[in-house]
């Protein structure tokens, strides 16, 4: 067996980013950029104001001095002539500012009387100017490529002209679970079967990572019925199975598809759930087999089909992020697996957080997977720890999930 991290190393060696295309700017958030994005302008354009006022010349900004208004620019609407000496301009947020002026009397320090306005408060010159460039020039960087584009990179790239973006194409990822005893939602169970909750539960995290997920039909326990079935990853980006991994009469993945190509990296890994987890390709589409069992699966998922998704979408391939919090009850020394207790992370009425492992851990029982918000990682061969100490948790809330 191999240790979590060795087994995440030897997943995300062999993903590259999926290819790039060409999005409208409105569908854009939540991919990742395949390329950098320049200004195709710059921001702002000329020298504009930042307040509403009157533009005119530093020196004739002194308190008790009456200018000639001379027009009104609002924005959008820039004043052709050049302002000379004892002449006042009527400005509005975003206009520009004309030849000749350098200085801003804002409007609560003016008044206004017909054609003409006294300064109230002395002006400084250049306060309140938002100076050409101020924010970017046009051919500068705004947005790297690998970017996970959020709501404020949209509005960046709305403001630098860009009405189209180059971002990495949505990875899909082929989804098959396995085995005689297990019918979809809906369907007729079969007798001692069970309803297949993995398919949905991998759909869900693969939309939520901005993956597409391909659901094939559950195969039963045949090596050419799962053979047949893992035909339909051939146009996806990675294969993800359920069920079949570990070394049962029962658990075809490999011998089923070992015919058609499949080339297996490695089966074993140090963990608790899940400690058959298949790792491969199978026609150059690489294959992740998890296990059956629910609880196994999605967390097998968490550790390792998240980096991978991440890969492919263009980003680095992170592990789930870890955060630490207080240990709300007591837990016994651990064996030489990494442990991964569903958890639940509570804060009292004082403001005090902490985190408890449930008492039961079976990983069939999905419910209290659901109703975790948290997992305690357990290094192999952790001693005891005590109520009060400082664990390493992921936030399970945090991913989302």
């Amino acid at each position: 067996m191999i240790s979590v991290d060795e087994a995440r190393t030897r997943i995300l060696a062999g993903l590259r980013p999926t290819a790039a295309e060409i999005v409208p700017l409105a569908a854009a958030w939540g991919r990742v950029t395949a390329q950098p994005i320049a200004a195709r302008l710059t921001q702002p354009p000329l020298d504009v104001s930042a307040m509403d006022g009157y533009a005119l010349r530093g020196p004739d900004g002194v308190v008790g001095a009456v200018l000639a208004v001379v027009g009104a620019a609002p924005a959008g609407h820039p004043w052709p002539g050049t302002l000379g000496s004892g002449e006042a301009l009527r400005l509005f947020t975003g206009s520009i500012i004309p030849d000749g002026a350098d200085a801003i009397l804002l409007q609560e320090d003016a008044t206004r009387a017909g054609e003409h306005v006294t300064v109230n408060e002395a002006v400084v010159a250049r306060r309140h100017i938002r100076r050409a460039a101020q924010d970017y020039s046009c051919g500068e960087i705004l947005v790297p490529a690998g970017k996970l584009l959020n709501a404020r990179d949209i509005g960046l790239i709305a403001a630098g002209n860009h009405p189209w973006v180059a971002v990495h194409r949505r990875p899909r990822v082929a989804i098959l679970a396995t085995g005689d005893e297990i019918a979809l939602p809906g369907e007729p169970i079969p007798p001692g079967g069970i309803v297949s909750s993995n398919s949905h539960a991998l759909a869900a995290l693969v939309q939520s990572c901005g993956g597409d997920a391909v659901v094939l039909p559950v195969a039963p326990d045949d090596s050419a019925a799962i053979a047949a079935a893992a035909t339909g990853a051939r146009s996806c980006d990675i294969l993800v199975t359920t069920g079949g991994a570990s070394v049962g009469e029962h658990d075809l993945i490999q011998s089923a598809l070992a015919p058609a190509g499949l080339v297996v990296d490695f089966w074993k890994i140090a963990m608790r759930p899940g400690k058959p987890l298949i790792h491969g390709a199978l026609g150059g589409v690489p294959l992740l087999g998890l296990p059956g069992n629910p609880v196994s699966s999605l967390i097998t998922a968490i550790l390792f089909l998240l980096p991978a998704l991440r890969v492919l979408s263009g980003l680095p391939g992170a592990p789930p992020p870890t955060s630490h919090a207080v240990l709300g009850a007591d837990l016994p020394a651990n064996d030489h697996r990494a442990d991964h207790l569903r958890a639940r992370l509570v804060t009292d009425s004082a403001g005090n957080t902490a985190v408890s492992a449930f008492t039961r851990q079976d990983s069939a029982m999905l419910r209290l997977l659901a109703e975790s918000n948290a997992l305690i990682l357990r290094p192999p061969h952790a001693q005891a720890a005590k109520s009060g100490e400082i664990v390493p948790i992921i936030r399970l809330d945090h991913l989302g999930l």
